[in-house]
């Protein structure tokens, strides 16, 4: 970690603004120093809430604001392409909620602009960072499954319909692929890398946006991922990697901290409990606090081009569930 914590710009002032900056507060990499939204009101309020001193009613002041070094883009889905590059080209480093946009072209451009730049970007997918994934990865680097057969994962939610409601809205990126799937596929993506095949079926909520999704990812080596997202119902949200020599099984929630199991073919299985403190977003802030103090421009555990090739993904995915309908 750097001398002094780093020092974050809060873009957005929604719920999951006020889980980071609560995480944030846990850790000693960083502050939230500064909070733009689009009214003086609602940044007012914010800062009140959080004790953060720098309050800006616009975005672009936001990104102004010399005592920022990292913005953390936190509004709906479809803005994230114009503010991550509005922060960028203001020369500060960005951490993108997930999805990282809507599209893999919006993703390849912030990921040029950063680059350009030479600034630090990553997707705010914090699952990435959470102990319990170190812990997969670990197993799987050690090779512990042997050769990896099946990789499942689910999150379903149960939403009531209603048309204001960001999820069921078109116009702020709603659908249950986008906000709920992208956990499962980059999941699917961590441990199996990019399917070389694709199939997906959609249904639609009443608004049109996609309330179910199911996905069949197929890779090159063999291996299999069957993937569901839905809005209609509260699912197991459990996640296994199912492999020759054994598997590991992901407690509901899998996406959050959670308690993680391998179960050998033969042997007794090992538990891991879950142990944190917070929501778990804390991880992330100090992944990107690590990457700044050693001058990196991205995270390895979630690299750039990943986070392309699962937008590029999912983009198959909704085309290949609009060919089935």
């Amino acid at each position: 970690m750097a001398d002094s914590p780093v020092r974050w710009g809060i873009l957005g002032t929604g719920g999951i603004a006020s889980t980071f900056v609560t995480d944030l507060g846990l850790t000693d990499s960083g502050v939230a120093v500064a909070v733009g939204s689009r009214s003086q009101g609602s940044a007012d309020r914010f800062a009140d809430e959080f004790g953060i001193a720098n309050r800006h009613a616009s975005y672009e002041s936001l990104v102004a604001d010399p005592d920022v070094e990292v913005i953390y883009v936190a509004t709906p889905h479809p803005m994230h392409h114009d503010n991550a590059i509005l922060a960028l080209r203001a020369g500060k480093h960005v951490l993108v909620e997930k999805p990282f946009t809507m599209n893999a072209a919006e993703a390849r451009e912030i990921v040029r602009v950063a680059r350009e730049h030479g600034l630090f970007a990553m997707e705010a997918m914090w699952t990435r960072f959470l102990p319990h994934v170190a812990i997969i990865r670990d197993w799987l680097a050690r090779g512990v499954l042997g050769d990896v057969v099946t990789v499942t994962a689910d999150h379903g939610q149960w939403f009531a319909e209603d048309a204001g409601f960001r999820l069921f809205a078109p116009e702020l990126g709603g659908g249950a692929l986008l906000d709920l799937g992208v956990y499962p596929v980059s999941f699917a993506s961590m441990v199996l890398g990019t399917p070389s095949r694709i199939v997906s079926m959609s249904d639609p909520a009443f608004t049109g946006v996609d309330a179910q999704t199911s996905m069949l990812f197929g890779y090159e080596n063999g291996a299999q991922a069957v993937l569901t997202c839905t809005l209609r119902a509260k699912s197991p949200t459990r996640a296994a990697i199912v492999g020759s020599d054994g598997r590991i099984e992901v407690e509901g929630d899998f996406y959050a901290p959670a308690a993680v199991t391998l179960v050998p073919r033969n042997g007794a299985p090992t538990r891991v409990a879950s142990v944190h403190e917070g929501r778990g977003l804390r991880h992330e802030a100090d992944e990107v606090a690590r990457r700044l103090a050693a001058g990196d421009l991205e995270s390895p555990l979630m690299p750039l081009a990943e986070t392309i090739s699962i937008m590029e993904t999912m983009d198959t995915v909704q085309a290949r569930a609009r060919q089935n309908a």
